[in-house]
């Protein structure tokens, strides 16, 4: 309807469907490690004008600090890709620098399985080989 002159507008505008936000990792383990009593900080860095991301000493997102329980850093990743992130850690040097000098290091995975609305997370720990 055109306002009130009568006429009818036969116009037909098409939609484009809104795409599926991406699982927000991070977000989330900030959200249950800060629930657990964790200071966090996320250290994973975009690099300016791409879509790329740089993990902390290569195998980092998320630092977090707990008086009683030391540092953790903590690689969030969704999808069901937390052994491949596994094995990143283990094939960079720094980790065992990060685990010499006293720190934890854990994969946490975000996956959603079939039927389910929440997603579960499995916690790897990386340890000294």
């Amino acid at each position: 309807y055109d306002g009130g002159l009568g006429r009818e507008v036969n116009e037909v505008v098409k939609v484009k469907p809104k795409r599926k936000k991406p699982f927000a990792a991070n977000r989330e383990a900030v959200k249950i490690l800060t629930e657990q009593g964790w200071t966090c900080s996320v250290v994973e860095q975009t690099i300016p004008h791409t879509f790329l991301k740089r993990d902390c000493f290569g195998f980092g997102d998320i630092l977090a600090v707990s008086p009683s329980r030391g540092i953790l850093m903590v690689q969030a990743t969704g999808g069901g890709n937390g052994s491949t992130r596994a094995i990143k850690i283990r094939q960079e040097p720094r980790h065992a620098i990060w685990l010499a000098a006293g720190g934890r290091i854990q994969v946490w995975d975000f996956v959603k399985r079939a039927g389910q609305k929440e997603r579960e997370c499995k916690i790897l720990e990386i340890t000294k080989l």
